[in-house]
């Protein structure tokens, strides 16, 4: 069996894809946030997004890169996850009477991260029909990214907002183990370090909820018009 299909592969697999979605996540936040200084710099912003390198570069180059890659990653996440899964499940196909949680784990982090993996799946989907293709989004004007944002989560949209900030928590409890599991994986840290890697995790998570809520809430409470 190749090293990276063995259970220590697979892991390596998953963490360094959830790296690369962390990556991801982190610049997507901040470039929502371009939307408070106003409806010209946004547009700018995202004007400047799909038009990377031209006219060296296709136009949205560097989006379908981005796109592409970050599809990669999920599908590698998943897999991995699926397999190792299933791994577990075959190689103890009845479950523990009693299993003591590893140190740093919460209580039903198994849960969390396939439940939490699936709603922030459908999310995903529904973002990009939404953001991306428009395609149940009141503004098809593609160069109105602004507009399009203030669209998505006009206070009458309230069930798109709930929607967006349900997938929110389910991402921040996603990053606070995935982190923390990424770098036990990759860096395996001892003891001592083992608590500075729970806070940034934590850290980390919240960071990435508090960036994205901040956008729909500001919209719904007309904070942003």
């Amino acid at each position: 069996m190749p090293r990276w299909r063995s259970s220590i592969g697979l892991k390596i697999v998953m963490a360094v894809s959830g790296v690369l979605m962390v990556l991801f996540i982190i610049a997507h936040m901040a470039g929502n946030l371009h939307i408070f200084e106003g409806r010209e710099e946004m547009n700018d912003y995202a004007h400047g997004l799909r038009t990377f390198g031209e006219p060296i570069l296709p136009h949205e180059s560097l989006l379908w890169v981005l796109r592409l890659g970050l599809i990669a990653s999920i599908g590698a996440h998943l897999w991995s996850g699926i397999v190792l899964s299933r791994r577990a499940h075959l190689a103890r196909p009845v479950k523990y009477a009693h299993r003591h949680k590893a140190r740093g784990e919460s209580r039903g982090a198994y849960g969390v991260m396939r439940w939490g993996g699936i709603t922030i799946a459908a999310f995903v989907v529904w973002h990009l029909l939404d953001l991306t293709f428009r395609t149940v989004n009141p503004v098809k004007d593609v160069p109105d990214a602004y507009g399009a944002v203030v669209a998505t989560f006009a206070p009458e949209r309230w069930p798109v907002t709930v929607f967006y900030l349900l997938a929110l928590v389910a991402l921040g409890f996603h990053l606070r183990h995935g982190i923390w599991s990424a770098v036990q994986t990759i860096a395996g840290p001892g003891p001592v370090w083992r608590r500075r890697w729970q806070a940034v995790a934590l850290t980390v998570a919240a960071v990435v909820v508090a960036g994205f809520a901040i956008v729909p809430l500001a919209v719904s409470f007309g904070l942003v018009s």
